[in-house]
């Protein structure tokens, strides 16, 4: 967990060398892709630009990935432990894959308008009049096949464990539909996990810094687990512990000291 003394500094600290460089190249990024995009989306084509956009970023950043399983490619729900802004790089980049994400993110300047550009699914947790249009809005983004991402968690977490899953967000695939396939992601960023969290106190813009400002590549295993079986898929309730009990078993595996030998 991030000290409140830490959290402090962090949101303090100066914007280092190392940080203008890596914003200007992500700038850079964003210059040299945005017109091929704006043409594709006018031509009403999908972007690949998105995706390499999020790679970009994510390289830009320190950002070090490899995975292991096997990668469902369309048709797929991803269910996923949340441990930093990194995370949608990540997944977005590697996976092709949309969000689902509060609505304040819809509302923030730049970051709400690039979000847009990978149809971000927007969700008011707590609006719950609006619940039945938000699930039409997941549904509707599943049956187009490509893969969608939700952080059941609702927050970031420490990365080395799990906070509680939101089964009322799992409503929007019941009952699941024919094709779908929801499976199970552990985003492992090993002993440094909780360096590389985004926890309260620390603000967004003083966990970014802080990223940016890292000597060291973040290195991120990517675990694409087993999909649910669909006797698991039965209710939302069903589906929440199936795959919080996955992700958990994937974590207390990795996390296992090696065996010893003699």
């Amino acid at each position: 967990m991030v000290s409140p003394s830490i959290a402090s500094a962090t949101d303090r600290a100066s914007i280092t060398w190392r940080t203008i460089a890596r914003l200007a190249l992500m700038v850079l990024a964003l210059l040299f892709l945005i017109v091929p995009h704006l043409l594709y989306r006018a031509a009403g084509r999908p972007s690949p630009m998105v995706m390499a956009f999020l790679n970009a970023v994510g390289w830009i950043a320190g950002l070090r990935i490899r995975t292991t399983g096997t990668r469902l490619r369309r048709d797929v729900l991803f269910v996923s432990n949340h441990v930093s802004w990194l995370d949608i790089l990540a997944l977005g980049g590697a996976a092709r894959s949309a969000f689902v994400s509060k609505a304040e993110v819809g509302t923030t300047p730049l970051v709400g308008w690039l979000a847009d550009q990978n149809h971000t699914i927007y969700v008011q947790r707590e609006a719950k009049r609006e619940i039945h249009n938000q699930a039409n809005d997941l549904r509707n983004a599943l049956a187009r096949g490509r893969p969608v991402t939700l952080f059941p968690e609702g927050t970031t977490g420490p990365g080395d464990g799990l906070l509680p899953f939101r089964a009322s967000l799992f409503q929007a695939i019941i009952p699941t539909p024919p094709n779908l396939r929801v499976q199970p992601v552990f985003l492992d960023y090993g002993a440094e996990a909780n360096d590389i969290a985004w926890l309260d106190p620390e603000s967004g813009l003083g966990n970014f810094k802080r990223i940016l400002a890292r000597k060291r590549p973040v290195s991120l295993t990517i675990h694409y687990l087993d999909p649910l079986p669909d006797e698991a898929e039965h209710d939302r309730k069903a589906i929440s512990e199936a795959a919080r009990a996955a992700i958990a078993a994937e974590i207390a595996r990795t996390s296992a000291p090696a065996p010893h030998r003699l």
